[in-house]
């Protein structure tokens, strides 16, 4: 701040009137924002730390922030290397702030626990099992508790024992200095790997991890309606966990082997069959294939190529229940690739009976081999 005398309530952002509380929330919130370790290589933030730290050092003490406000000053002002932080409680305050506790004070970790590997299963269905439902049984491996060692990864009849970089904290503190001061920080025991302990002689038959491979059978009812990529998860069926972790999930992916008869959209399924040019022009009644029964479909009289007719209720259930999707056929008509002569002198008297221009192609067999002598 030099010997300018700038408000230091206004440094804070603060006003004159504010609580003691309020002037410590602006000050943490600021000396996060400008703290050096925030701001590498900047010289103004760091300026700007100082400056907030003196307007603290002086607002946060009741004696000096008295004299400040009935003569705008203090003794402390404008002297470098002052009460710059407040007095060893707001050394703590910006330990806390940064470090999560103040300075010298150790935290026991958590009880180590590594958690089990999830498991993925494939299920191939049908849309017979897509329509009514199904029962699969499953097999896969997972990782459980060795049953030699029970988990613990020590050789039966020995036990595990303390580590001995880390004492059994789990951690390692290493101490810093720093212009603030030394700082304590805790990393993860990369002897133990957290856990507090270790095995002096190993599980011959898991060699120490506490876990082998097993396999495992499951019956599982898959409800009707799932859409192929959906899954079923089973908790706790994965891997085991070690020490205080938690077991690991199953999860069963459900695919939804395609059927080439149909194309499912959702609940709705879509289809295609040929008709005749007679059946189009006359109408009919033909059976097609649905999911797992016939079905009976009425073609109109005049049904032109693409028509789409529904059935209601031909398609797919939902998931959680209800009415069943329509099934969508596509009338796809035939036209014959050859004719008969006796065929396509029909087809010209047609033509001529509606009164349409005669086709210039000679339509049958005869009359294509004829056309190529020429």
């Amino acid at each position: 701040m030099g010997s300018t005398m700038t408000d230091l309530y206004e440094v804070l952002g603060v006003s004159r009137d504010a609580s003691a509380d309020e002037i410590k929330s602006a000050y943490r919130r600021l000396a996060r924002k400008y703290h050096p370790d925030v701001n590498p290589g900047d010289a103004e933030a760091e300026e700007k730390f100082k400056e907030i730290g003196q307007a603290y050092a002086i607002l946060s003490d009741p004696e000096k922030k008295a004299r400040y406000d009935q003569f705008g000053a203090t003794d402390d002002q404008g002297i470098p290397g002052g009460d710059f932080f407040g007095g060893a409680g707001n050394i703590g305050d910006l330990f806390e702030m940064f470090f999560g506790a103040t300075g010298g004070t150790t935290r026991r970790p958590r009880a180590y626990g590594r958690d089990g590997e999830d498991v993925r299963v494939d299920v191939q269905l049908t849309l017979q099992d897509v329509l009514t439902g199904a029962s699969k049984t499953i097999e896969y491996r997972r990782m459980a508790h060795c049953p030699e060692c029970n988990g613990t990864g020590a050789e039966k009849g020995t036990d595990r024992v303390q580590c001995p970089s880390c004492s059994g904290q789990g951690v390692v503190t290493r101490v810093q200095s720093t212009f603030l001061g030394q700082i304590r920080t805790q990393t993860t025991c990369s002897t133990c790997g957290g856990e507090g302990t270790v095995v002096e002689r190993r599980c011959p038959l898991c060699s120490g991890r506490g876990l082998s491979s097993v396999d495992e059978r499951l019956t599982i009812d898959i409800p009707p309606g799932v859409e192929a990529g959906s899954h079923i998860t089973f908790r706790g069926k994965g891997g085991d966990g070690v020490g205080a972790g938690s077991p690991g999930d199953l999860f069963v992916v459900l695919d939804v082997v395609p059927d080439p008869r149909f194309v499912r959209e959702g609940t709705t399924l879509h289809a295609k069959v040929e008709v005749s040019f007679a059946q189009a022009a006359l109408g009919d009644h033909v059976v097609i294939d649905g999911v797992g029964e016939e079905v009976g479909l009425d073609i109109p009289a005049g049904t032109q190529p693409a028509t789409l007719v529904r059935v209601r209720g031909g398609g797919l259930p939902r998931l959680h229940g209800g009415a069943r999707g329509d099934l969508m056929v596509e009338i796809q008509v035939r036209v014959p690739e050859r004719l008969s002569e006796a065929e396509a002198k029909l087809i010209r008297e047609f033509a001529e009976l509606r009164g349409e221009d005669q086709p210039k192609g000679g339509g049958s067999i005869l009359g294509g081999l004829f056309k190529k002598k020429k």
